[in-house]
């Protein structure tokens, strides 16, 4: 194991893709990985006082926190405590350098993707030849930082992701991955309008009716039966949901228009993304692919609601150590 001295200019990067969440009935146990990605160059300064020198490019530019209590830099200085213990990251800075693509507060898992790369770096900057560590433990300390399993595990595996916690405490989570059917794409429209998750989840009632739930389960089980056999058409199931849309209205009144929107022109199926405020349609055609988009634009400009709209793959393969020396 390297000891601090050694670590002293030790660069790695690391890309992570955007996620989407939820995709309409799978409340916080579905999501999916997109082609937006975040990378981070992180190189070690094993200096006495040293702190945090970032620098960012796109999303966030301006925004961002460089100091400790940036996300990804304190999911970096968690990897290290995990690995070698309390105080491992005493006495080391950081010059972080991120290109990020992925929009904040979007409910396109900007934060989760910032978790991922810090453990991933952080991990690999431990390792002599940048192993990655086991899936469970990245997911389990991501979902304790972030809060969010779903989005974690889309980030790390990519495609479509199930996750859920583990049956008892302090058993690590359960995630499992399947392919994405070859000609799915996707749709964002994305508001210049941000969505605060602790906003948006406030807004969520305690309980819910039976019947609600039991719509929900039975969307959850079309959907992702259809996603795993190719059956794509039953994604406009999946994505009808009862438990958290309806309720979200109140903070995000143009929902219901973009979603109508976006089926009408012939999507596949249309949700809200994570906790919004970005609205996601799935399509597998070019001609699905500009009605869509038209619509999207349609809705918004009726609705005098700023924002653009996006097509992007779906991302088959999730965070990845790029190169680490």
């Amino acid at each position: 194991m390297m000891r601090l001295p050694e670590l002293d200019g030790r660069r790695v990067v690391v890309d992570v893709p955007a996620t989407s969440a939820n995709l309409g009935a799978g409340y916080d146990v579905l999501a999916v990985a997109l082609e937006l990605s975040l990378r981070v160059e992180v190189e070690v300064v094993a200096r006495p006082g040293a702190g945090v020198e970032l620098t960012v490019e796109g999303e966030g530019e301006g925004q961002l926190p460089s100091d400790r209590s940036n996300v990804f830099v304190v999911a970096l200085e968690r990897a290290l405590t995990d690995v070698r213990g309390r105080g491992a990251a005493d006495g080391l800075g950081w010059r972080v350098r991120m290109t990020n693509r992925i929009p904040l507060a979007r409910g396109l898992g900007s934060s989760a993707a910032a978790n991922v790369a810090g453990l991933l770096a952080g991990h690999a900057l431990l390792s002599p030849e940048g192993a990655p560590p086991p899936v469970e433990s990245v997911l389990a300390v991501a979902a304790e930082l972030e809060g969010h399993l779903d989005n974690a595990a889309a980030a790390l595996l990519g495609g479509f992701t199930v996750a859920v916690a583990g049956e008892e405490p302090g058993s690590p989570p359960i995630a499992v991955r399947f392919e994405p059917p070859r000609d799915l794409r996707a749709v964002l429209f994305i508001p210049d309008q941000p969505a605060a998750t602790a906003e948006m989840r406030a807004l969520l009632p305690a309980a819910v009716p039976l019947a609600d739930a039991v719509f929900n389960l039975g969307s959850v089980s079309l959907g992702v039966a259809g996603l795993a056999s190719g059956r794509t058409e039953l994604l406009r199931h999946l994505t009808a949901d009862r438990l958290h849309e309806r309720y979200r209205v109140a903070a995000f009144p143009a929902l219901p228009r973009l979603v109508g929107a976006a089926r009408a022109a012939g999507a596949l199926g249309a949700c809200l993304s994570g906790s919004g405020s970005t609205v996601i349609a799935f399509v597998d055609s070019l001609a699905a692919i500009t009605r869509v988009e038209a619509a999207f634009r349609a809705a918004a400009a009726d609705l005098e609601l700023a924002g653009r709209a996006e097509l992007v793959a779906i991302q088959a393969s999730g965070a990845r150590v790029v190169s680490i020396d």
